[in-house]
């Protein structure tokens, strides 16, 4: 392997001390405590593995945890009025309704209740149109995360050519909306990009969402390049096993690139950290206070 490997766990425990330290002087100097509401609807495993290592990291870095667990067959009306209350909760600075959400419940809907300032997910449509017109916003914490770790490697991307495989509104769309904020020359890509492995041999920064395992190959990428792979898809791996893997081939990937997250291991880490720099902006944004530098 010739890459660097982009170590997310490392990077995001850093950032994770940084808003530890903020959140501590948050609350010596002004009282003030900011409070994540997580939201968990039903008995998805790998949703309540991920809000259990949500609260636990959130009372680590010293903020407040709310977990609100609902029954799978609780109706869109009392999971509205749920929020309705987290809206007005003045303990409750970030709300994180987890997805996917059961068939009766309409999760756009549940995404344009939210508090835009309590929007630490970063989807709802104000927050989305804040970031596309270059305004301040709360934004997803994965494309936050995919940035973070891009300039880990190349702390300027001003003129890099980048291109994002993937258009969904929680990673592609966004990430293309912060790389342009970073003066790159962005290209999303998508299933229907004709000749996609030239598009994506353009890339000096390649983000890989599309959601298929190993989909990107090595040959597709451009030497040198520096590649995040947002992808975790679950994969035989014979005898009865299966194991993790990105959307990039990574063994290939890894002899041509410049640099490159591993999965897991890469991005998955930081999507939690940029969730509590999120709630601490977004208390600190509703005190009336500037946002501490993470």
């Amino acid at each position: 392997m010739s890459a660097t490997l982009i170590d997310g766990k490392a990077i995001a425990a850093d950032l994770r001390a940084k808003v530890a330290a903020a959140a501590s002087r948050l609350a010596r100097d002004h009282g003030l405590v900011p409070g994540l509401a997580v939201v968990l609807v039903g008995e998805d495993p790998a949703s309540a593995v991920y809000v259990r290592n949500k609260g636990k990291a959130t009372v680590e870095a010293g903020l407040a945890s709310f977990e609100h667990k609902l029954a799978a067959t609780t109706s869109q009306a009392e999971l509205l009025a749920l929020v309705s209350r987290l809206n007005a909760d003045p303990a409750v600075h970030g709300i994180l309704v987890q997805l996917p959400l059961p068939p009766q419940i309409d999760a756009q809907a549940v995404i344009e209740a939210i508090d835009p300032a309590k929007d630490v997910d970063g989807f709802h449509p104000v927050n989305a149109g804040r970031l596309s017109a270059g305004l301040p916003a709360l934004v997803p914490c994965t494309p936050v995360g995919c940035v973070i770790l891009a300039k880990t490697v190349r702390p300027q991307l001003a003129g890099c050519e980048a291109v994002v495989v993937g258009r969904s509104n929680i990673v592609g769309k966004p990430v293309a909306q912060l790389l342009l904020a970073e003066n790159c020359t962005v290209t999303i890509a998508h299933s229907k990009t004709r000749d996609l492995p030239g598009v994506c041999w353009r890339a000096d920064i390649l983000v890989a969402a599309v959601g298929r395992p190993e989909m990107i190959r090595g040959d597709w990428i451009k030497p040198g390049a520096i590649v995040i792979d947002v992808g975790i898809n679950r994969v035989e791996a014979g005898e009865g096993k299966t194991k993790l893997v990105g959307d990039v081939a990574f063994a290939e990937a890894a002899a041509v690139a410049g640099a490159i997250t591993p999965v897991p291991g890469g991005v998955g880490p930081m999507t939690i950290a940029c969730l509590l720099a999120n709630t601490l902006k977004a208390a600190s944004m509703q005190a009336g206070l500037p946002a501490p530098a993470v």
